[in-house]
């Protein structure tokens, strides 16, 4: 990895009429817990059930119910500020957010403006092979989610389901470090893994579980620089939010469109206005929502019916040695416990399960080889059925099996893909499945030997180009191990063909 403060990576520059422009992003990441009861109520959080069905007293906001904090939601967002390196805050509050929306029944959610639980910590964002960025976390707090209005099963009603609301989201705040479209999904991407390694929000993007808030801002080149030295935002050009990104792809498309839309404004002389935005993935564009509101809009107070929260160090500290090695640490250690490249130790850390697979099967064997085979063949034959790791027909011990069978030269490289297609579709020990089938490599010089005599014999006038021009020499090789089925080892063959041939 590349010294960040010495190798930083080029921020997005982006060509208008008149000006080069330089792009500033800032993201409000809502993450749901991953918990089975809501923040402030013992409903469940299970997705998919019946409208309405995961509604309790207190979610409804039935008169004289009053919220009773879950334990375990603030365990997770403590979990998360630690596995983000941010500071955890022994004493926080809880604020009423106050607005009126159909799907959101106390007309207020219980959030954390003043007194968050988490403050600041970091996120190492990986751009390409030896290019990272690093991007600040300014704090992340605990908020209900509110319900969801439904607007189309009906020409002249709208429905609301309160399945979500009460739910306990992590809005994680980034600074506004994030400086392209790109950028900002290797953000995302970074994250997600990050809280699913923590097993504190399973990253679900399709089912609202991560969504972004994503603010917008273009600027003069270097005036990034001078924001970082001053603090001054002025120097960033006004932001637009654009709410409720589920999608790593319509991210990236949203930003390039505001960046230019932003942009096309200061060049006609306009001023670009703080608001709030939609993006329409259809047509390919941002639109207004409503003005940008600040904190005095909502009525921010503390909400009286939840003291402060007060947690212990030496809790933290329980947490904290509880947490599992993080993509980064783990990643780092593959790279350097089997000598792996940083692009296949980075696929293979993606996804905490696809660790564990490769770490099961390497155990004890050559890592570089077993990263071969659970990359190329294992992961590219379930990305095209359009399976994960846990669903694969192939354990770790027979992945292992098979390439113990390929150390040992029982088994050739074409051997062991067969074998592998073998296993795969139909299960089995792997040296079992080799004796039992009559796969096993013939090592025997002697006789590989009688079968190139016989094959040179065989084509006297052949035999004689070859030693003209040893290119040719393959041929033999190839007739070889056709006349062997595939079993003979290839290193022993080309050895005494070309000792033959005289090359």
């Amino acid at each position: 990895m590349l010294d960040l403060a010495v190798n930083p990576p080029e921020p997005k520059v982006i060509s208008g009429a008149r000006n080069d422009w330089e792009l500033v992003v800032g993201m409000e990441v809502h993450a749901q817990v991953a918990s089975n009861a809501k923040l402030f109520s013992p409903s469940s959080t299970h997705f998919g059930a019946e409208p309405n069905s995961n509604v309790s007293f207190v979610d409804a906001a039935m008169p004289g119910m009053l919220p009773v904090i879950n334990e375990y939601c603030v365990e997770q967002t403590v979990r998360t500020g630690l596995g983000l390196k941010a500071k955890i805050n022994l004493w926080s509050a809880f604020d009423r957010k106050n607005y009126f929306y159909p799907d959101l029944p106390q007309g207020y959610q219980i959030s954390q403006l003043y007194h968050p639980i988490v403050g600041e910590g970091e996120i190492t964002v990986d751009l390409a092979p030896g290019i990272a960025r690093k991007v600040r976390i300014e704090r992340i707090h605990m908020e209900q989610d509110a319900g969801k209005s439904i607007h189309d099963m009906d020409p002249h009603m709208s429905f609301v389901d309160l399945n979500r609301t009460g739910v306990c989201l992590m809005e994680i705040v980034s600074r506004p470090d994030i400086r392209g479209p790109e950028e900002a999904a290797a953000y995302i991407a970074k994250l997600r893994q990050i809280l699913r390694y923590l097993g504190t929000c399973d990253g679900n993007m399709q089912n609202g579980n991560l969504r972004a808030d994503v603010n917008v801002s273009v600027c003069l080149p270097g005036s990034h620089e001078k924001y970082m030295e001053t603090r001054n935002f002025s120097h960033l050009g006004t932001r637009c939010e654009i709410k409720n990104m589920n999608s790593m792809r319509f991210i990236q498309q949203a930003i390039e469109y505001e960046a230019r839309r932003q942009i096309a404004i200061i060049e006609n002389g306009g001023e670009v206005e703080q608001e709030t935005r939609l993006y329409d993935p259809d047509k390919g564009e941002t639109r207004s929502m409503r003005s940008k509101e600040e904190a005095h809009d909502y009525r921010y107070f503390p909400d009286p019916d939840l003291l402060p929260l007060q947690i212990e160090q030496e809790w933290v500290d329980r947490i904290f040695k509880s947490l599992p090695e993080l993509p980064d640490e783990k990643k780092a250690r593959f790279m350097s416990e089997f000598g792996l490249s940083e692009y296949d130790a980075g696929v293979l850390t993606a996804e905490a399960e696809n660790a564990t697979y490769f770490e099961e099967a390497a155990k004890g064997r050559d890592g570089k080889l077993v990263a071969n085979w659970v990359i190329n063949e294992l992961f590219g034959r379930l990305k095209k059925e359009g399976h994960d790791i846990v669903d694969s027909p192939v354990t770790p011990r027979q992945l292992g099996g098979i390439v113990d069978l390929i150390s040992s030269d029982e088994i050739s490289g074409k051997i062991a893909k067969e074998l592998f297609e073998i296993v795969y579709t139909e299960g089995g020990n792997p040296a079992f499945i080799v004796e039992s089938r009559g796969m096993k490599q013939v090592t025997d010089t002697t006789a590989i030997e009688a079968i190139v005599d016989r094959i040179i014999a065989e084509n006297p006038d052949q035999a004689e180009k070859a030693k003209a021009n040893p290119k040719l020499a393959g041929w033999f090789v190839g007739q070889v191990m056709k006349a062997t089925g595939g079993k003979a080892n290839p290193k022993a063959v080309n050895g005494i063909v070309s000792r033959k041939i005289g090359n």
